[in-house]
């Protein structure tokens, strides 16, 4: 008898495959916030994938051009409109769904997907870097998500939240203090509008990414990966592979369809496992301050 070899999860269908039927979502109307760059574009591509109509919204023009060109080419997508719109500003937010109303039509998906984050001691944190993460991740989430609430709860009319959330809103996260705090936050709105919004017609659900490596990473998170695991991101997984950024849109897009009415208030986790991997033995604690080479605390 020989040793089983693990060979991890199988990957998934090639890029261009769909989860859902075709024109799934002909004729409707999906925003996406965040969603000119990264795994807000790719989520958005999904939505194309299935017919849908896409206003994708940022704070970059320029990248929300480029966006705008590479969605539009997804075989089967709609029509495709780009917003600039900083979350922050709920008047601002007003007009991109005015706007996205004019051209389009209300919005009959939102996925929140805008946020904000960098690794950093929580002594380190100042009131501004604290009130940077959690007024665009907790905050414009709520603007967004008032807005497309209240619209929809005026015209009578259902509608789907799909929400981006992170697993350390569960266990907290040593190192991010500022995005944990946020993120619970953003898990607990799922939960609590799930329950007033249900009886309306709008379903609204998380949606936890683990690890999808991109080209749009930023800095930190990149420089972090390498640091880490230069040569075995896949090994560190219990998948034995990291996962392909298709395969949160897939979720997205099956979140958010007529398959999923009766799912409302859930946040499902994409990541392979790995925020539920624990070691036989606990590794040795490495204060965070060592882990991101900073030197001792002065006030």
């Amino acid at each position: 008898m020989t040793d089983e070899i693990p060979r991890g999860l199988p990957a998934p269908p090639p890029l261009g495959a769909a989860a859902l039927p075709p024109g799934t979502y002909a004729g409707q109307v999906v925003l996406v916030t965040g969603g000119g760059t990264g795994l807000g574009k790719a989520i958005a591509a999904e939505f194309a994938r299935l017919g849908a109509d896409l206003v994708i919204a940022g704070r970059r023009c320029e990248q929300l051009k480029t966006a705008q060109e590479e969605l539009a080419a997804v075989p089967g997508a709609g029509r495709v409109t780009a917003a600039v719109c900083d979350i922050r500003d709920p008047e601002r937010v007003a007009e991109v769904f005015d706007a996205a109303g004019a051209a389009l039509g209300l919005p009959d998906v939102l996925v929140n997907n805008a946020a904000a984050n960098f690794p950093s001691p929580a002594e380190d944190l100042s009131p501004n870097a604290w009130r940077a993460v959690v007024d665009i991740t907790l905050t414009g989430t709520w603007f967004v998500t008032r807005e497309f609430g209240r619209r929809h709860l005026a015209a009578g009319t259902p509608g789907s939240i799909v929400n981006i959330g992170a697993s350390y809103a569960w266990t907290g996260g040593p190192g991010f203090a500022h995005s944990a705090a946020a993120k619970a936050g953003v898990k607990n709105l799922v939960e609590t509008l799930a329950v007033e919004w249900g009886p309306y017609g709008i379903q609204i659900n998380g949606l936890v990414p683990g690890l999808f490596p991109h080209a749009d990473m930023t800095e930190d998170i990149r420089g972090g990966l390498e640091h880490a695991a230069p040569d075995s991101k896949d090994a560190r997984q219990p998948a034995l592979r990291v996962g392909a950024p298709r395969e949160l849109g897939w979720a997205a897009t099956f979140l958010a369809s007529p398959y999923a009415r009766f799912v409302t208030g859930h946040t499902l986790v994409v990541d392979g496992a790995n925020w539920q991997r624990r070691s036989l033995v606990n590794p040795e604690v490495v204060p965070v301050r060592t882990q991101l080479g900073r030197g001792p605390f002065i006030p």
